[in-house]
């Protein structure tokens, strides 16, 4: 027999990536992770384009024969981190067109039992594509080459990728874009990452990927657009907070030199504990508040779009369905809702609401202060008065929150010794319907007859 042929160290690893066993696979993506750190620190390291769609391939039937959801959750994970294990940014790129390209060519062989663990599969990748670019500082260049890479093996007309592909990238991106930037990307910076889809929905002859860039993508950003503003006012709000809160810090420090006596929570059931805190509002509205939104520049999408849609070389069926989407962002630039999606009454309901939960806290605040003297001692309560704080005080509540146990005892002491005053026979009785109940103390009222 003739030497035995050494096979390269990336087909010896996909080989073992679609093993039978679970542990061969396991140590198989450990192993292939050192590899590509590895590698790549050499002088002439790094992976050609052929290596990597075989690294890929195993990685695919890596995927394929896992079993169990968590399990497939936890090995999506790891693969699509391998990517930060290549050191430039030329390397990352090409080991994700290498993923989509074998997305694209294994993708009608997969069974339907089997797709969610792709769909997931292509999830993370996205987002850990877009994490990379965040870990950069969204630079222009990087995000210009990611979305072109995109755009070429995905949505592209020349690609290979089948509808399945198409409609669930489309589906995901802005949702794994959301989460990766939400809070970092401006409105220039998220139309910069959807004119791709504007270009293509303009130019493309296929009518399922128009139906879903138009749904997907600027549809979306018109229903999320109350959201966006409300996240955007909730900003406002904050900083407004925080410029009251530097101003109320300053003058609470030159009240505390003058007073210095630390103020002590009110027993329950007093009248200043009577009003709700303001940390159970502040749960109220976070159980309303939604997560965070991408914020955009609705005249400017519009803009984009009219610009692309008005092109001659545009289909007019195109050009028909981007115009109803033009109109819908032009009533958002406005200040318009969509009576369909969200109304603006709605709208101006939710502002409303927020209005009064601030006014209260001043109310409150301003309360808060009338009722505290120059000592830091409160007033205490005219009981002689028929005030409506007093008349609205619970039987077991303390008018001096000094000595909240004294009275109460003494309360329900008189309260024991008293005897119910029983109606006297024939008594009226009021009634909300006309009909009064029969004791055997009061008579029915067509007796009084």
């Amino acid at each position: 027999m003739g030497p035995r042929v050494q096979l390269p160290p990336e087909i010896q690893l996909a080989q073992r990536l679609a093993g039978n066993e679970q542990v061969t696979r396991d140590r198989a993506v450990r192993r292939l992770r050192k590899y590509i750190v590895a590698r790549t620190q050499r002088p002439a390291g790094g992976f050609t384009h052929d290596e990597l769609l075989k690294v890929w391939k195993g990685l695919f039937y890596c995927m394929w024969m896992q079993d169990k959801p968590l399990l497939q959750e936890e090995l999506s994970r790891t693969i699509s981190q391998l990517m930060h294990a290549f050191r430039s940014t030329e390397a990352q790129l090409l080991f994700l067109q290498t993923f989509w390209q074998t997305m694209n060519r294994e993708w009608t062989g997969i069974d339907r039992l089997r797709l969610d663990k792709f769909y997931m599969l292509m999830r993370m990748v996205l987002n850990e594509s877009l994490t990379a670019l965040k870990t950069r500082g969204w630079e222009e260049r990087q995000t210009d080459q990611l979305l072109e890479l995109l755009m070429t093996e995905i949505l592209h007309p020349d690609s290979q990728a089948p509808n399945g592909v198409k409609s669930h990238f489309i589906e995901i991106f802005l949702e794994e874009l959301t989460k990766v930037g939400a809070d970092q990307l401006t409105a220039e910076q998220n139309l910069r990452f959807i004119d791709p889809f504007c270009r293509i929905a303009a130019q493309t002859e296929d009518s399922l990927v128009l139906h879903n860039i138009t749904r997907g993508i600027f549809e979306t950003i018109v229903e999320q657009a109350p959201f966006a503003i409300e996240d955007l006012m909730k900003e406002l709000e904050e900083k407004e907070e925080m410029e009251e809160g530097d101003e109320e810090m300053s003058e609470g420090e030159e009240q505390e030199r003058e007073q210095a006596v630390p103020v002590k929570k009110p027993p329950k059931g007093s009248v200043r504990g009577v009003e709700p805190d303001v940390d159970e509002e502040q749960a109220e509205d976070d159980e309303d508040s939604t997560g965070p939104v991408l914020q955009f520049d609705y005249e400017a999408v519009a803009n984009r779009l009219f610009e692309v849609a008005s092109h001659q070389s545009t289909p007019s069926q195109n050009r028909k369905r981007l115009y109803k989407v033009i109109r819908k962002l032009q009533d958002l630039a406005e200040g318009l809702f969509p009576e369909d999606d969200v109304p603006e009454k709605a709208y101006r309901s939710l502002q409303e609401g927020r209005r009064e939960r601030k006014a209260k806290k001043r109310l409150r605040k301003s309360r808060l202060q009338n009722k505290t003297g120059k000592g830091g001692k409160e007033d205490p309560p005219d009981l002689s008065s028929g005030s409506e704080g007093t008349r609205k005080r619970r039987p077991g509540a303390a008018a001096d929150p000094a000595a909240p146990q004294e009275q109460p005892r003494d309360r329900g002491r008189r309260g024991a010794r008293m005897r119910r005053r029983r109606p006297r026979v024939g008594a009226k009785v009021k009634v909300a319907d006309g009909r009064g109940p029969e004791t055997k103390t009061q008579r029915p009222l067509e007796s009084r007859k």
